[in-house]
């Protein structure tokens, strides 16, 4: 659990001393506009899945767990085999995966145009190459694994579109990418903000996107997780 325990370790680290835990600091969210190009799937009956990528996946999963219409938020591992899909051998970078989260979701309920507009706004960000905060490496890359062309075409032309609008002062670097495989990730990461919401890293790093989910988007922020509402 090396890297686990380095993550808490540099979380620690950065947000001493204990006066900083009062003042979480994670970056203020883009303001982004909707997406021009809507799905052609949008209406189509039954439940959906996209995989993002976008840092350290407690912060992505926390975010989309909170959004009304996801049913599920999973953690776990794209882009490389699943033979390499462990947390200490993904965390040495070389195997090709990023820490990612398959969202199920349900297109009656919220769009897949709002979920990206949700992940280029609040959920990380998208001009980060090979890092996203205090996590370093091609493991926490931004990327959008794509289930079908459809989906494909969609983020593509949300991406030229925020970017012939100059939404960011630096360019976009969000891959997009056939998903080839999504692994869970050990059972300790799920729900893992949820489950330990004093853990540091989730204090300073991505209790804040969660409260800027809520501010930027409350027509679509639910109190309980994805989890919750399963269970009641």
């Amino acid at each position: 659990m090396y890297r686990f325990a380095v993550r808490g370790a540099i979380a620690l680290a950065v947000i001493a001393p204990l006066a900083a835990l009062s003042r979480p600091s994670s970056r203020e969210p883009t303001v982004v506009p909707e997406a021009a190009v809507t799905s052609r799937l949008s209406a189509a009956p039954g439940l959906q899945t996209i995989v993002l990528a976008g840092g350290c996946f407690w912060g992505i999963e926390a975010v989309f767990e909170h959004i009304k219409g996801v049913t599920d938020a999973v953690s776990g591992y794209a882009g490389g085999t699943k033979e390499q899909a462990d947390y200490e051998t993904v965390s040495t970078g070389t195997t090709g995966h990023a820490e990612s989260v398959k969202v199920t979701f349900d297109p009656t309920k919220v769009s897949l145009e709002k979920l990206l507009q949700v992940f280029f706004s609040v959920a990380h960000d998208a001009t980060q190459l090979n890092r996203q905060g205090p996590d370093v490496g091609p493991q926490y890359r931004s990327a959008i694994f794509f289930a079908d062309e459809e989906q494909a075409r969609v983020a593509r032309a949300y991406i030229d579109q925020l970017t012939k609008a100059k939404v960011y002062s630096r360019p976009i670097v969000t891959q997009v990418v056939k998903l080839q495989g999504f692994y869970p990730a050990e059972e300790y990461h799920q729900n893992f903000a949820e489950r330990n919401p004093t853990y540091p890293y989730i204090v300073y790093n991505d209790a804040p996107k969660v409260v800027n989910l809520k501010k930027q988007f409350p027509e679509l922020y639910r109190q309980e997780t994805a989890v919750a509402a399963r269970e009641h």
